[in-house]
């Protein structure tokens, strides 16, 4: 794959100090999915970090997933992120791992931590850890639980291993500080108990590790030099460093963690469980509707690896959250298919227009480039006739003012042919306008000596007798407006503030299927084919397309509002 050029950043930074110090002598990072869904356009600024940054150094970049939550995880998520991550153009050059490779180890870990007094066994409900945990501005209460002995706790502990507790009746807490200004370092929760068959150890275990209990413990057994991780774990960091610092006795190696911040798109939805929604309660496709951020959808619609690096690299790395416009995105779209995509014509909403002095039975080859920029990707013909079809969007039967495409009177040329001038509109009972009478300028052939006579218009055509039907669907933002992102306790229960139905914030117009036709070769086109229609913009070709009715995403359109922008 072409490299993407990457701008140096503060983690690189921080990176090249520690090998200068000797801190590290290596680079390793991982990158480490929860398989709980399909990876979406937020979680590429990790992904892209992480494997880069393995790159960068010569080093390596592990694959782990973190499937502590059995009952959310599957086979079918872990299938999907991988086949993303090589469509991206990376390798797990570390290895593959799984997070319940190190239960054992976890278990380990926590019994000893059991023995030396760092964790004990709680009771509390859910509410009550809530209300002893206090908040930003109050201090949290010691549970009452909190000072059993070893023995009662290490009994208790392993009697939530023998599955003899319901679940969520006790949970395992490491011991730190209840008065600490971090609310996170408020004894959180290590273990818990949920009796849910994990996909890869089955029956063997009723009690899993919570992320931050688990996560430093796989990056020290696999040697991970550098986890580099989205900001809101920032606030963690001080427990990731404890975890490491009290089980060094059995662990390998002591990671660093730095925290960058997280990829937000406007009017996008990041939230796994919204997504989730909108697939279970029917209101897309499937996790591949291409109106979805996921990097399934995007690649249906027709997105490259190539364009979604060239994104990552242009909002760099930083420490400040921010919402980037949905527009660079596409803009960087934009420009990688520019360089690949090769041009036909299609006319979306087709109006017919009979050139009057034509004759009926001649046809004309016209013979039409396939990208301006390689020539080497040869030409193609299409067939100038009698009747043809032009866009509705280019004729105006009163004109607007600066309008030089189509008006009673007006002369336009057609791209590659000749120039035509319309005579009159058809209308029906309703006064619809269902076709145009136009003239044809005979002496004014593109590309005949002496015959470019200069019109201020130029539009795109098809003969109707060289052309197939297509389907083309057309996309817009799903949101009307933006939501609020979801967050989880240690508990992995949705902590946001944003209660509203987001469904109600669903775009209905996100999705518009129309029936136009186009160019015969595009029928005959794989599906994943992404072609740049004239005048109409980038649109891919679907897995719905028959051999007769081509089904055609609109990818992204051919105006550049973020080249404006940033202008």
């Amino acid at each position: 794959m072409e490299e993407t050029s990457v701008r140096s950043n503060f983690i690189w930074d921080a990176i090249d100090q520690d090998l200068e110090n000797q801190v590290y002598t290596r680079v390793h990072t991982r990158f480490p999915p929860e398989p709980n869904g399909y990876m979406h356009i937020g979680h590429c600024k990790a992904l892209i970090t992480n494997f880069l940054t393995a790159e960068k150094y010569g080093g390596q970049c592990n694959l782990r997933f973190d499937d502590t939550n059995p009952a959310k995880e599957d086979m079918e998520y872990v299938r999907a992120i991988e086949e993303d991550i090589h469509w991206l153009g990376f390798h797990w050059t570390g290895g593959l791992y799984y997070a319940s490779d190190y239960y054992d180890k976890c278990y380990e870990i926590a019994e000893d931590w059991i023995l030396r007094g760092l964790a004990y066994v709680d009771e509390l409900s859910r509410d009550e850890m809530r209300a002893y945990r206090g908040t930003l501005t109050e201090s949290g209460r010691n549970s009452p639980w909190r000072d059993r002995s070893v023995e009662e706790n290490l009994d208790l502990f392993r009697r939530m291993k023998n599955g003899e507790f319901p679940a969520g009746s006790r949970v395992l807490r490491a011991k730190i500080d209840m008065s600490s200004p971090n609310i996170v370092m408020r004894d959180p929760t290590l273990y818990r108990i949920l009796y849910k068959e994990h996909w890869r150890t089955g029956k063997k275990w009723c009690i899993y590790p919570m992320y931050d209990f688990a996560h430093p413990i796989g990056d020290a057994m696999e040697g991970i030099s550098h986890s580099l991780c989205s900001l809101e774990y920032e606030i963690h960091r001080p427990l990731y460093n404890w975890v490491v610092e009290k089980a060094a006795n059995l662990l390998p190696s002591r990671p660093r963690q730095i925290e960058f911040a997280r990829l937000n798109l406007n009017r996008t939805v990041m939230s796994k469980r919204y997504l989730r929604a909108l697939v279970e309660g029917g209101y897309v496709r499937g996790w591949d509707d291409p109106r979805m951020p996921t990097l399934c959808a995007m690649r249906r619609r027709g997105y490259t690896p190539e364009s979604i690096r060239a994104f990552v690299a242009e909002i760099g790395l930083s420490k400040a959250d921010s919402v980037v416009d949905t527009a660079l995105l596409e803009h960087c779209v934009r420009d990688d298919l520019g360089k690949r995509a090769p041009r036909i014509m299609a006319v979306l909403r087709p109006l017919k227009v009979v050139l009057t002095n034509w004759p009926e039975d001649r046809r004309l080859e016209i013979e039409l480039e396939n990208h301006p920029d390689h020539p080497e990707w040869g030409s193609r013909t299409v067939t100038f006739e009698r009747e043809i079809y032009v866009e509705q969007d280019d004729f105006m039967e009163v004109p607007a003012k600066k309008y030089f495409r189509l008006y009673p009177g007006n002369e336009v040329r057609l791209k590659g042919a000749y120039i035509i001038r319309c005579d009159e509109c058809v209308k029906n009972e309703k006064g619809e306008i269902t076709e145009l009478h136009c003239t044809v300028d005979l002496d004014s052939a593109s590309g005949t000596p002496g015959a470019e006579r200069k019109v201020k218009g130029t539009l795109h055509w098809l003969g109707v007798h060289d052309c197939v039907p297509m389907t083309a669907r057309l996309y817009e933002p799903l949101l009307v407006e933006d939501v609020e992102e979801e967050t989880e306790d240690e508990e992995g229960e949705n902590t946001s503030h944003d209660r509203k139905d987001f469904i109600a914030r669903l775009n209905p117009d996100s999705l518009t299927e129309i029936h136009g036709f186009c160019e015969k070769c595009a029928s005959a086109a794989e599906n994943g084919q992404t072609y740049q229609f004239l005048r109409n913009g980038y649109f891919c070709k679907d897995p719905d397309s028959t051999q007769d009715a081509p089904v055609f995403n609109r990818t992204v359109g051919l105006r550049d509002t973020w080249a404006k922008i940033s202008r």
